[in-house]
């Protein structure tokens, strides 16, 4: 039995999201900055009276792409957390894949892109990157500082 998977494409490179995992893809929304957000946060959106935070994947991930000057698509996933928004460079199709095709990310991939996959999958001249979209919420968050506990005095400034 296949599964089918949600591709889209991040400075000329393949990915892809379980089809169960996506909530929709839609056009860009101008998203509102939030403060002392990690940089790869672009900001919050409202979809339909959800607030759902917009993540620069190619940020995060560490990718140069050149975009043009048009908005950006966003892929919205669904998480452990929540739904998250990834801003993508362009949308695919939605491609079958048979689970024995799917293998161990290679060796030469960057360490912190391979922490954030599922696997890959060779197509026909392409490698297709399965990401992981809870890793990649919990990258999301890895830049900000630890909340603070609210039961424990601040410390002390000298």
């Amino acid at each position: 039995m296949s599964h089918s998977f949600c591709t889209f494409e991040l400075a000329g490179e393949l990915f892809c999201v379980p089809v169960e995992a996506v909530q929709e893809v839609i056009r860009h929304h101008a998203a509102t900055p939030v403060p002392l957000s990690p940089p790869a946060v672009r900001g919050l959106i409202n979809l339909r009276g959800q607030i759902v935070v917009v993540v620069d994947l190619a940020r995060l991930l560490g990718i140069d792409t050149a975009r043009s000057d048009a908005e950006p698509p966003n892929i919205v996933v669904h998480t452990s957390d929540g739904p998250l928004s990834l801003e993508v460079d362009d949308i695919g199709d939605v491609l079958d894949v048979d689970p024995e095709a799917i293998e161990a990310p290679p060796p030469t991939m960057p360490s912190a892109l391979r922490r954030l996959t599922r696997g890959v999958c060779k197509l026909e001249g392409r490698l297709m990157i399965l990401l992981d979209v809870d890793r990649t919420l919990e990258r999301v968050g890895s830049d900000r500082p630890p909340p603070a506990d609210p039961l424990r005095p601040a410390p002390a400034v000298a």
